[in-house]
């Protein structure tokens, strides 16, 4: 369990700052899709992949003081900002073993990417099952809301294809 945890901490000290709960939970979805070792169980829910687990380990981890969660309010909401504290790297430096490495070009590189675009792209990651044809029909019928184009749809698509080849 604890090493699960630190998985994550050591994710947000590759990272720097997550903006955003929703970009957290797509950020590990993605990344365990790219064979990152991360073991959250994901269903599908409102916003893509999601994960019940990842958000109480996000709690527990705030509560202990090793991820700094920043509640800021923006235009109708609340948009939340997590970091890595001392104390959290303090607890990955003396829990996580070495051999558990993570790529930190590629979480940097989707925690580049905005929320909007990560949640396209989970979604796609969850439907990879399917044929591509279906894999677009059913984005668009459970994304309808999103307003995706065809040209974010080939951006995405393209997008998993250049991660998969790094």
């Amino acid at each position: 369990m604890l090493q699960e945890h630190a998985k994550l901490l050591a994710m947000m000290q590759h990272t720097g700052e997550i903006v955003g709960r929703k970009k957290l939970q797509k950020l590990v979805y993605i990344a365990k899709q790219m064979n990152q070792p991360f073991r959250e169980k994901y269903q599908f829910h409102m916003y893509g992949p999601y994960s019940e687990e990842l958000t109480l380990q996000v709690e527990e981890m705030c509560q202990a003081q090793f991820v700094s969660e920043e509640r800021e309010k923006k235009s109708g909401y609340y948009q939340y900002r997590y970091s890595l504290t001392e104390q959290g790297k303090t607890f990955v430096d003396a829990v996580l073993p070495e051999s558990t490495a993570l790529d930190s070009a590629l979480l940097a590189e989707l925690n580049e990417a905005s929320s909007k675009f990560l949640e396209l792209v989970s979604t796609i990651l969850y439907f990879e099952h399917l044929p591509r044809d279906e894999v677009r029909a059913k984005v668009y019928k459970v994304k309808a809301r999103q307003n995706y184009s065809d040209e974010d749809m080939d951006e995405a698509f393209d997008y998993i294809d250049r991660l998969r080849r790094q």
